[in-house]
């Protein structure tokens, strides 16, 4: 008996089979095929856990389905359509950029301000001389910003509702061979989850501070990234993820605009 449990607690503290795979792509899914295959061992069982993932935080949160406004520098007599670009923008970037299509059309940019009020976490439109914003498009940018549609005329106008800013509420990077993990109750493929510590526009470099290892169930595998929001993603740069596989355990940003990357696998 004695010996059965020392030749268990041999086994168990043995250093294990691992190995590591790094993929990456210009997609938030995709497939890697293995050339020679990958063989794991029929008396061994695998799980795998994410080691790094770099990409960019591009999420835009403006698209062309909520980037117009209208102005009027003449008390509503002639109005202009100001279209902001695709992007990752916050309040402060919309701000400069209506000034400058503003002062483009040979009007006085500081007729329109907008700001952030970080104690309501909402938007503040301060309007000069005879200018008036019309935010009642169905593509208004007013939705971002908390306004509800409609013209706006007073000088000084807090935004009905909190910005919409911030499009995705949280990242998860999903293997579709791994079991274990769950989402709102339902089955989910994911190896990882995590909100971005970086700003809009920077890269994102998120290493775990510990390796979770969740088994794996199939023979091939396809990685993917998906986030919790209102916006899609944007895939415009390469991503890059790292696994790890390790045997007893088989030991992935996402990618919009981005670089991710994966690894970490092991075997019992």
């Amino acid at each position: 008996m004695e010996i059965e449990l020392l030749q268990k607690i041999a086994h168990n503290t043995e250093p294990k089979e691992s190995f590591q795979i790094v993929v990456t792509d210009n997609e938030t899914q995709f497939t890697t095929r293995f050339n020679p295959h990958i063989q794991f061992k029929k008396n061994k069982s695998y799980e795998m856990a994410l080691v790094n993932l770099e990409t960019y935080y591009s999420f835009p949160n403006i698209t062309h389905e909520n980037n117009k406004m209208f102005y009027s520098a003449d008390d509503g007599v002639s109005w202009h359509r100001i279209s902001v670009p695709e992007g990752s923008d916050d309040i402060d970037d919309i701000n400069k950029y209506i000034k400058r299509v503003i002062h483009a059309n040979g009007d006085d940019e500081n007729g329109i301000t907008l700001k952030a009020n970080t104690n309501t976490l909402k938007a503040v439109l301060i309007l000069q001389n005879n200018y008036q914003v019309s935010f009642r498009s169905v593509d208004s940018i007013g939705s971002l910003l908390g306004f509800n549609p409609d013209f706006y005329t007073a000088h000084y106008q807090e935004s009905q509702n909190p910005v919409n800013i911030l499009n995705i509420n949280i990242i998860l990077v999903n293997v579709d061979i791994i079991s274990g993990s769950y989402v709102n109750g339902q089955r989910n493929p994911m190896i990882y989850s995590f909100f971005p510590a970086v700003s809009p526009g920077y890269k994102i470099i998120e290493t775990p501070p510990n390796l979770v290892y969740l088994p794996i169930t199939l023979d091939a595998y396809e990685c993917k990234s998906e986030h919790f929001g209102h916006a899609k993603t944007n895939t415009q740069e390469s991503s890059i993820r790292r696994y790890s596989v390790v045997t007893p355990l088989f030991t992935r940003r996402s990618g919009w605009r981005r670089l991710n990357r994966c690894n970490s696998v092991a075997a019992q």
